[in-house]
């Protein structure tokens, strides 16, 4: 009798401990690309706006989500998708909510797409990142163009991000696409592919190695090399004479998600408040018209190279291309 009354303890203090921890607020859930300190920095202020809310901000890689919205629709368990890939979301916008209700006229007028269905996240840029203590290490000078790189003394000394597996990747390519043309730029990377030592698959990827001196010479995020400067990093941002390759990530609300308890309340916080927060805090460069946000040794006045013609079938063609 004593067993079989341990037994029933067990089972209606595990049934009354389940009751207590059971989380029955409405719950928002929001697929974020955008990197871990930025999400940490989201899930924190939107806790403390919505309380009453369950808000998860969960990390997913720009490819990932794209394919996920590809293969579940609107049935994907997302009700915001936060920094989808300019191109990307170009390609997905039939799965986006219409947002002509919200007021778009703070931002700058090439940053609002005509049928509304997502709103700018960020603009951000592309840069060629040194660590200078490696170069002094290594006796190299550090490049002054993108036909420095090809020499032969930078062997295993570069990283750069996987076009296919990332945004920043496919801006390079596409920038040199547009600078070079499509066959000399292919040709291009056929030659560069000898000093590279990772093509990674994110785009923060260029960057980390540098931090860990384990490359010279990086093609990455500009805001992310001016993060790791901040913190002490001997990095050197620099802008060869092509300009900056460049492109802007967006966010929406999955359609049918709309009506959700909590979710455009989220959406608006982000539209109104959060994205000038995250401006103020990392991502600088300009999306809005009366936008004036400075970070501790963010490159002033960049010059932005050709990035026309950035549409998601020409995205699909040239990646169709990539082999490395």
């Amino acid at each position: 009798m004593k067993k079989i009354s341990k037994v029933l303890l067990t089972i209606i203090s595990g049934i009354m401990l389940t009751s207590c921890s059971s989380d029955h607020r409405p719950s928002v859930m929001i697929y974020s690309t955008a990197e871990s300190f930025r999400n940490e920095m989201f899930q924190e202020e939107l806790d403390k706006k919505f309380p009453e809310y369950n808000i998860t901000v969960q990390y997913i890689p720009t490819g990932n989500c794209a394919a996920r919205l590809k293969a579940e629709g609107t049935d994907i368990e997302a009700d915001i998708i936060f920094e989808s890939e300019y191109t990307y979301a170009e390609e997905l916008k039939d799965f986006f909510y219409d947002l002509s209700d919200y007021d778009f006229s703070k931002y700058l007028d090439e940053m609002v797409p005509k049928h509304k269905k997502y709103a700018t996240s960020i603009r951000y840029s592309g840069a060629i990142i040194v660590n200078e203590d490696v170069l002094r290490e290594k006796d190299l000078d550090e490049p002054t163009s993108y036909e420095d790189l090809l020499d032969p003394k930078y062997k295993g000394l570069i990283s750069m991000p996987s076009p296919k597996a990332s945004g920043t990747g496919y801006m390079f390519l596409k920038n040199l696409v547009n600078e070079m043309g499509e066959k000399e730029a292919f040709a291009y990377f056929d030659k560069l592919t000898n000093n590279i030592l990772q093509y990674t698959s994110s785009g923060s990827g260029p960057v980390n190695a540098l931090v860990q001196g384990e490359v010279a010479i990086g093609l990455g995020m500009t805001f992310q090399a001016v993060q790791e400067i901040n913190k002490g990093a001997n990095l050197k941002i620099l802008f060869f004479e092509e300009g900056a390759p460049w492109t802007t990530s967006v966010f929406a609300i999955v359609d049918g998600h709309q009506n959700k308890e909590g979710v455009q309340e989220v959406f608006r916080y982000f539209f109104d408040e959060l994205v000038q927060k995250d401006k103020e805090m990392f991502l600088p460069e300009q999306i809005y018209k009366d936008q004036n946000t400075t970070i501790k040794n963010y490159p002033a006045k960049i010059i932005y190279g050709d990035m026309s013609n950035n549409t998601a079938e020409e995205r699909l063609k040239l990646l169709r291309q990539w082999i490395y």
